[in-house]
């Protein structure tokens, strides 16, 4: 994907909270230092994570159940590689789009999180390296 992210859209992404249902759950906040991130991968010995989901490719909402089935095909598609992954959920604190479950992905790159959310057809992805703070990304 080469496109643009359409301004609407990108000031709603950055606005999102992104949850992780760890244990105890954590939010992610684009462009803030997220402590409890950098607990997480120093715990897990990794130095970078990526948050996607399968839900609604590039904003065109889809049913739960077309939704449900490409989550679950992602998921499938980390634990085939040998991924791990914390589920979770992005939900905008103020619109009426609806939360779109998602994974944390511990130690995938940045070109390999770039690679998996064009896959899975989204407009964007949050990424993080060793400073914890999570960033708004576009796959290619």
């Amino acid at each position: 994907m080469t496109s643009q992210l359409p301004a609407e859209l990108f000031q709603a992404f950055t606005e999102t909270d992104y949850i992780v249902h760890h244990e105890p759950p954590f939010t992610m906040n684009i462009g803030v230092f997220c402590p409890d991130l950098e607990k997480l991968m120093a715990e897990r010995k990794v130095l970078c994570a990526a948050f996607i989901t399968a839900w609604n490719p590039f904003a065109q909402q889809l049913s739960d159940t077309e939704n449900e089935a490409r989550q679950q095909t992602l998921k499938d598609n980390l634990t085939q590689r040998g991924l791990a992954f914390i589920d979770g959920i992005g939900q905008h604190p103020g619109n009426n789009w609806p939360g779109e479950p998602s994974v944390l992905i511990l130690d995938m790159g940045r070109e390999a999180a770039k690679a998996l959310a064009g896959q899975y057809e989204q407009w964007a992805f949050v990424w993080a390296d060793q400073t914890a703070v999570p960033a708004l990304m576009q796959p290619d």
